[in-house]
C-alpha cells in the first residue's frame, strides 16, 4: 500500500471526479459529492492540507481503494 499524499481538499474532490463523483452541495468549508450509479456520499472538508486519517477516511468513504485514488491524482 503506498503512502498517502500530504494533498488538499480540492485535489481530493479532482481525483473523486475523476471516479465519477459530482458535486452535490457545499456549506461552509465542505462539499459533498456524490456518485451516481451507487447513491455513495463523501463530505471533504476543504483545507490546505489534510491529515492522514482524514484523507484515509475519504479514501474508504468513496470505496475506492489507497493505490486507486492515488492514480487518480
Amino acid at each position: 500500500m503506498p503512502k498517502l499524499p500530504v494533498i488538499s481538499g480540492e485535489e481530493v474532490i479532482k481525483a473523486l471526479s475523476k471516479a465519477g463523483f459530482s458535486i452535490r452541495m457545499g456549506k461552509g468549508d465542505h462539499v459533498v459529492l456524490q456518485r451516481k450509479n451507487d447513491y455513495r456520499n463523501v463530505v471533504v472538508p476543504l483545507h490546505k492540507e489534510l491529515k492522514p486519517g482524514t484523507l484515509r477516511a475519504i479514501i474508504r468513504q468513496s470505496g475506492l481503494t489507497v493505490d486507486e485514488f492515488v492514480n487518480m491524482l
